[in-house]
């Protein structure tokens, strides 16, 4: 991922440093149950695990040496045990036994997304604390709500916040139970027949890394469990963009209900001094262009041949870096953009004015229906005041009052759009309490 959309901490750990250390956990798990085998001596083994240890502690092998390595060998994880053999001297021997290649790659594979989809938990946290400090402040501001653009109904503003703010109570219980499906690892072998290390062993290996075992391997985990992750980010890619885009529409200059922080010294065009544009949201929108085009690439990764080929690995190389990266990114722009985000209040009371009573025809032609008319004739009468209404900006209470059939059943005093509103709006503290009381 380019460091335009790269924070650190995500970063870290995708690094070849973090990756390699990674790979020598792996490793050195595989050697501790040599000893449970009498395959190496205790005496050996403590050598080898302080070895170990040491190489931890500094942060692992030297990735230069091992990319450097690997111009010679062509192939990461020789390059990465020769490297380490270097290191750990005759002991060596024990190094990578009974193992191919995508034990160890697939294995710490899985650590690196359980260690991000950690960030990323932490990220949704953070952003569920702003959407829910935004739905309670504009809890009991009225708006105009919208279907097709069009104004629609009056509605709550805070609703907007609460809406998002249980979808993504949706999606970390969906995030952490994709991260519960990638947290598997594999110690089977070249093609999954478990001929060095038993299952029971391969379970009790993987325990000391805090992962399960897969259960049917080939020469590498199914890549169905990848799918999935890849899937939920795009999910997730996808949450930011219905918010990035709904927030875009808001800032219309015609509409103008909210506004993006803007910093001093903030420039908004290179041509048009007066300009202040959504560019966060317009930013978000396109990194979830990015997430759900990866999600596709996970799908595609899914058919490989036989036991194993290896079309999917330089796929991986990328999308998953860049997937946790952008993510983690995004997650972090969002929140800030909410936090800072200016709700002009003025203007979301003009808007609701502007649309006028006739934004309450529903509830004229439900009362209608309930005092026995025909919901057909109701509709028509309704719609002939709205469309003359519209068409010749007549006042849409005074057509129905002075409408031939509309007056037998209302009285004057009940055209009022005050009352109406707070009918409109009464059960907006029920939908706050089904959301929050089990949060």
């Amino acid at each position: 991922m380019i460091a335009r959309y790269t924070q650190e901490e995500m970063a870290n750990i995708w690094s070849d440093q973090n990756r390699y250390l990674l790979w020598l956990r792996v490793e050195e798990a595989v050697c501790e149950e040599l000893l449970k085998h009498k395959l190496i001596s205790q005496k050996e083994w403590k050598i080898l695990h302080n070895k170990f240890q040491k190489l931890i502690s500094k942060g692992g092998v030297s990735p230069d040496k091992v990319n450097f390595c690997e111009k010679i060998t062509r192939h990461d994880v020789i390059a990465f045990t020769t490297v380490l053999a270097k290191e750990l001297g005759p002991l060596s021997r024990y190094v990578h036994f009974g193992l191919t290649s995508s034990d160890v790659v697939d294995t710490a594979l899985a650590l690196q997304i359980k260690q991000s989809g950690d960030i990323l938990l932490k990220d949704i946290d953070r952003l569920l604390r702003v959407l829910k400090q935004n739905a309670l402040k504009y809890k009991s501001l009225p708006t105009i709500g919208r279907s097709h653009g069009i104004f629609a109904e009056p509605m709550a503003f805070g609703l907007k916040f609460l809406g998002w703010y249980a979808e993504w109570k949706r999606n970390k219980t969906r995030l952490s139970n994709a991260l519960n499906e990638i947290c598997f690892g594999k110690l089977s072998g070249a093609v999954g027949v478990n001929s060095h290390f038993s299952p029971a062993e391969e379970k009790r290996i993987l325990k000391r890394l805090d992962l399960q075992r897969e259960t049917v391997s080939t020469q590498v985990v199914p890549r169905d469990r990848h799918a999935e992750i890849l899937s939920t980010l795009g999910i997730l890619g996808s949450s930011l963009e219905r918010m990035a885009v709904e927030l875009r529409h808001l800032q219309r200059s015609e509409v103008g209900e909210v506004l993006e922080g803007f910093e001093s010294g903030q420039k908004g065009s290179s041509a048009m001094p007066h300009k202040r544009n959504p560019i966060s949201a317009e930013n978000l929108t396109g990194c979830a262009r990015v997430l759900r085009a990866y999600a596709q690439t996970g799908l595609e990764n899914m058919a490989l041949w036989h036991e194993r080929d290896i079309s999917h690995s330089s796929v991986e190389r990328i999308v998953f870096p860049d997937s946790f990266i952008l993510l983690d990114y995004a997650l972090c722009r969002m929140t800030r953009m909410l936090d800072s985000l200016v709700v002009c209040k003025d203007r979301v009371l003009k808007n609701l004015e502007t649309a006028g009573p006739l934004v309450f025809s529903g509830h004229y032609l439900l009362r209608l229906v309930q005092m026995g008319v025909n919901r057909e004739d109701g509709y028509r009468w309704i719609q002939k005041c709205a469309l003359e209404s519209l068409d010749q900006k007549k006042d849409f209470f005074d057509l129905m009052k002075n409408h031939p059939e509309i007056k037998k059943y209302f009285k004057t005093d009940e055209f009022k759009k005050e009352n109406l509103m707070s009918y409109q709006l009464r059960n907006v503290s029920k939908i706050y309490y089904e959301v929050f009381r089990n949060k």
